[in-house]
């Protein structure tokens, strides 16, 4: 099967030209482009095509593998005798509840305005001061579900404000426009103007092994030559400092983490102490006796680090899934109309991760993901979306690491044309805003200001075939 796949793959070169003026130069599609993920390259297009272990795990890895995902999709409680510690607030019940089948759940701001009526959203709250400090009865997150018996953080409201585009062909489009507002704060309202909001929904689990094992020298390179003045593209590196080590940030949004956050997983948004968080996540909040009133025990970690490493592991030995449709004439239409577009400088095609593959929380390797030849279709830097006060933008007024409001890393693609099979949807950007892939690229500013005028300028039939191209990832 895989032979025949592989004999589909050729390398085409791609020279275009732009109405605007500027120069594109000659493209080479990679060959073997439709392996993503190299040997973790799985040939699934099922709703479990996010959710199946690469190839190459087997034996005791394989069954680690399964304890992870059991963990993963397991529904907390505090007395299932097999999860437990879940609380006294929370955001999620698993990690699966927000990331059905390794992706990204479908998120309740659209259908239920915000929490909803049962309460769970699947969208993480971010909240600061204005000043971009913290409120003391309050952490970074507003946790909208509790225990039986506990108050919930505050419950998230959505309203929408929906817009009519143009494009120069005639043709139109929408954009919907969020406004965040928190009701029922369990301890006295905050006022509007001391506060900044903005929502996160789930990332796809696609290629975390993969984004772990990156060569760090590679990604540096990146940003010093991903300079092209004549499309205003600059990207950056995200640099954190976790377990007291400054780091090359690869994961999240913003590029704020430099792993893939299992432990602030289980604490932030289930409520679940461990060694690397041993704290609960409303320490001295009025939450802490209301479940020591429900008979809540504090003195213990509610799940060990080898735990949490299968679930580490788990989330590192997912397969990537191959491409689809390759040989359809306008997916390789769509391919053209991607490049001269110029999304590629910032949605880069290939990079290659390290020798020695990646290593998981407590230490445990995995060489398997090491010397591969991989296809995110991003450059995994921080670049400048737009700022809300100059039109359509991305700023969110939230600062991590390095990264400004209007600074986010740019999204990998691979994988993104199976969401709707995955997980029933097709919410996209960083807070689900984008209802479609159109509206998603009229979503780009500042830094993608350039290759989404050069998508608007294209023929209708043009911006459809580079849609049927990201559905092919």
């Amino acid at each position: 099967m895989k032979t025949g796949f592989l004999a589909l793959l050729t390398s085409a070169a791609i020279l275009t030209s732009c109405e605007d003026g500027l120069d594109v130069l000659d493209v080479e599609v990679p060959a073997d482009y439709a392996l993503s993920a190299g040997t973790s390259t799985i040939f699934l297009n099922s709703s479990k095509a996010y959710d199946s272990p690469a190839d190459w795990v087997s034996g005791s890895y394989n069954t680690r593998f399964n304890r992870g995902d059991k963990l993963y999709d397991d529904m907390r409680t505090s007395s299932n005798n097999y999860g437990g510690g879940l609380g006294p607030v929370y955001a999620g019940y698993s990690c699966g509840s927000c990331h059905s089948n390794a992706g990204r759940t479908k998120p309740a701001g659209w259908a239920d305005g915000g929490s909803g009526p049962y309460g769970f959203s699947s969208m993480l709250v971010y909240v600061t001061r204005k000043n971009g400090a913290f409120f003391q009865d309050y952490g970074r997150v507003i946790h909208d579900q509790a225990i039986y018996g506990v108050s919930p953080e505050g419950k998230l409201h959505v309203d929408w404000d929906y817009q009519t585009f143009s494009f120069p062909d005639g043709d139109t489009y929408e954009l919907a426009r969020p406004t965040y507002t928190i009701t029922d704060w369990y301890k006295g309202d905050i006022a509007p103007d001391d506060l900044f909001c903005t929502v996160r929904i789930p990332l796809r689990h696609v290629g975390m092994g993969q984004i772990m094992a990156l060569d760090p020298v590679e990604i540096e390179a990146l940003a010093k030559r991903s300079n092209y003045p004549e499309y205003g593209i600059s990207g950056r590196c995200n640099y954190i400092t976790e377990r007291g080590v400054r780091c090359l940030g690869l994961s999240g949004n913003k590029a704020q983490h430099a792993d893939l956050t299992v432990e602030l997983g289980f604490s932030s948004d289930m409520g679940v102490t461990n060694s690397r968080y041993p704290e609960e996540i409303c320490e001295g909040q009025l939450q802490m006796s209301q479940g020591s009133m429900m008979g809540l025990l504090y003195d213990k970690l509610d799940v060990s680090t080898e735990d949490m490493e299968n679930v580490d592991l788990y989330m590192q030995s997912l397969g990537v899934p191959a491409r689809r449709n390759v040989n359809d004439p306008q997916v390789i239409l769509g391919e053209q109309k991607f490049y001269e577009a110029k999304c590629h400088l910032c949605h880069v095609t290939t990079l290659h991760t390290r020798p020695s593959g990646s290593t998981l929380l407590n230490g445990t390797r995995l060489p398997w993901l090491g010397g591969q030849t991989i296809h995110p279709y991003s450059d995994f830097l921080l670049h400048d979306m737009g700022s809300e006060i100059m039109g359509v933008g991305l700023n969110d007024n939230y600062v991590s690491g390095l990264a400004m409001g209007n600074e986010w890393r740019t999204t990998p693609l691979w994988g993104i044309g199976l969401q709707e099979r995955v997980n029933g949807h097709t919410y996209f950007l960083h807070d689900g805003r984008a209802r479609n892939f159109i509206e998603a690229i009229m979503w780009h500013g500042g830094e993608g200001e350039a290759s989404k005028n050069l998508f608007a300028r294209m023929p209708c039939s043009d911006r459809e075939a580079l849609v049927k191209f990201l559905e092919s990832l």
